[in-house]
């Protein structure tokens, strides 16, 4: 016999048991653990996609909710703009009615005040004339000459 051939045929005999041996437990344990690490990354992946998706939805929510806010803000900054100008209008028309007010007032105040004064000042000024009067009248009527004006007087007042 041949123990050349017998080891060779052993070796291969050997070889081809040793891949049917590999190859069932690839497929006993080995493909099993890739399938459910690839199952298992597969969810991860899927669940990383949802999760990117969500994000994306909230963040385009947001966005919106910043361009919203922001319109709201102009629109807020506008209103506070004409309510300030109204108020300022009103403020300055009121003020101006009652500087007009104050004017009047002051004129009419003026006008009475000058009334007064030249009152007084005919007052006065009809004081002194009659003081002047009467001092110029002592030195220059006697009692014969008073006696005949009251007498005239009196006749002018008696005839009406």
């Amino acid at each position: 016999m041949n123990y050349d051939a017998i080891a060779f045929w052993s070796q291969i005999a050997g070889s081809v048991l040793f891949i049917f041996a590999l190859g069932w437990a690839f497929g006993k344990w080995l493909v099993p653990a890739v399938t459910t690490a690839q199952k298992a990354s597969n969810e991860r992946i899927a669940a990383a996609e949802r999760h990117r998706d969500e994000m994306r939805a909230a963040l385009d929510a947001l966005r919106h909710a910043i361009e919203g806010a922001k319109r709201d803000g102009a629109t807020m900054i506008e209103r506070v703009k004409e309510r300030a100008q109204q108020e300022h209008d009103a403020i300055v028309a009121e003020a101006q009615a009652a500087g007009e007010r104050a004017l009047r007032n002051a004129e009419g105040e003026l006008a009475r005040a000058r009334a007064e004064a030249r009152a007084k000042l005919r007052e006065e000024l009809a004081a002194k004339a009659l003081d002047i009067a009467r001092a110029g009248a002592d030195a220059r009527i006697d009692a014969a000459t008073n006696a005949r004006l009251v007498e005239e007087f009196l006749e002018r007042v008696s005839r009406g």
